[in-house]
This record gives C-alpha cells, structure tokens and sequence, in this order.
C-alpha cells in the first residue's frame, strides 16, 4: 500500500472566472536540519517538498517562452537552496517561507510568469520512525503577500521572509553597480545567484551558483551588464536594513555548489 498522502488543491479562478492552470513540482527531497528538538539541530533528515503554481499557460503555450512560464529545473534548485540554508525550526516556518518565495514578483534576472497563488506541502517521512508521517499543507495567494523593499546604493533589497533566527531576502544589482566587500556583523550566511553575468571578485559567476559560511560577507558583486542581477540570501541573524551595511574586507572565494541542472 503506498504511504503517498493525497495531493489536492482548490481550484483557482482569473479574473474572468476561468480556471487557472496548474504547474506542480513533487518528490523535491532534502536531507536538511528541520525541527525544534536538539537531535533535529544537529543531524539532518529528509524533508519533502510539492508545490503547485496556479498561473495561466496560455501566453507560454502560444509563445513558447519560458519568461511567460516557470521555469521548473530552475525552481528545484532554488527551493532546495532554500530548505538547505533556513534550517527551519517548524513545518509552518518551511511552508510559510516556500509561499512567500513562490508568490514573490519576478525580477529582470529571474523572469516568469506572475503567479496567482501557490498550495506548498512540506513532509517530515521519518520524524516519527515509522509510527506516522506528518506533513503540513498550506495554500496561499498572491494578493495577500506583502513584501518590503529598501533601496540601497547598489540597488534594492527586497525582503521575502523572516524567521526566528534567519532572514531570506534578494539583493537586486541595477546595471552597473555594485555590492561591496561587508562586514554586518552576521555569523552565517549563503548566497545563490540568480541570474547571469554578475562577477564576484573579479571573476564571472554563473547562474545557480551558491556559495557559504561567514565568508560570504566579503564577497562583492559587480554587475557590467546592462539588466538587473539578482543574489538570493540567506543571513543569520537577520539583517537590520535601516542600519545600512558597513563596508568590509574582501574574502577569498571558496568552492561554490552548483543548485541549477546543466542546460
């Protein structure tokens, strides 16, 4: 008998009343740090992630443009990003934190279609060794999410999501500027970035490249394209926008992690 729960959602309606499409992502499985008790903060366990997107195909369809769709090899690397760098402390905080990313307005580096709203299920297989599998599904739309956005010199931080003890956010680079070296007295971090062409310390970056640990302050991007780029963090503690960045010294550049598949 497959222990697989049922996988349902509401329907979601445009404007004119016409159902929505549905694009879903299932199986995304993470061994990753989730959960409040000591052994869960030290030991990873698999966490599983399905995500439905409401959107409407039909401009994708015709065009065949992914900029009009979701670009779903993409999205898999950048919620496994997610559930590797929060380490959340309860299902509702993973869940949560997933919608709010999914319901974000797209950006120059990353386009795709706007998003009506999103159902996410969040499954913890072997927090209850074998007694029972608990999950938590939740459904949000896109009209409900607020976000924040500060300007910065460099350009714009937008903020998507603060927990407890972590902050995700985007740091968008306008053409031709830049995010220098940092020292915000934050004691982790990762970084993911989004788009292509940004150069980190001297050197091209590709896209879906992740880098970690408490060097990623030091890093400064340039961006010498003419589109806006895109770095998706994630900082602990969270960041205090109001008090501005001080400037910082630069830090070697380690072995990055690849989140996006070969194209």
């Amino acid at each position: 008998m497959s222990h697989e729960p049922v996988w349902m959602h509401p329907v979601v309606t445009d404007a004119q009343g016409r159902p929505l499409d549905v694009m879903e992502l299932r199986g995304l499985t993470v061994d990753v740090i989730v959960g409040l008790y000591n052994r869960e903060r030290v030991t990873p366990q698999p966490l599983r992630l399905d995500v439905a997107l409401f959107l409407d195909a039909r401009q994708a369809a015709v065009g065949g443009r992914l900029a009009n769709t979701v670009h779903y090899g993409r999205l898999a690397g950048e919620l496994r990003f997610l559930l590797d760098a929060c380490r959340f402390e309860l299902l509702e905080s993973a869940a949560e934190a997933v919608c709010r990313y999914l319901l974000a307005p797209p950006t120059d580096a990353a386009p795709h279609a706007l998003l009506h709203a999103a159902t996410v299920r969040v499954t913890k297989p072997e927090a209850l060794t074998g007694w029972a599998i608990p999950s938590l599904q939740v459904h949000r739309t896109a009209r409900e999410m607020v976000y924040r956005t500060e300007a910065k010199p460099f350009g714009h931080v937008d903020v998507i999501h603060e927990g407890a003890t972590y902050g995700v956010y985007r740091l968008r680079v306008e053409p031709g500027r830049s995010i220098p070296p940092r020292a915000d007295g934050h004691t982790e971090g990762m970084e993911l970035v989004l788009g292509a062409g940004l150069v980190l310390q001297g050197q091209p970056v590709g896209r879906g490249m992740a880098f970690s640990g408490p060097d990623v302050f030091g890093h400064g991007y340039d961006n010498p394209t003419a589109t806006e780029q895109t770095v998706l963090g994630v900082y602990r503690p969270r960041l205090v926008l109001s008090e501005g960045g001080a400037s910082g010294e630069a830090a070697p550049v380690g072995a990055g992690k690849l989140y996006y598949l070969p194209e």
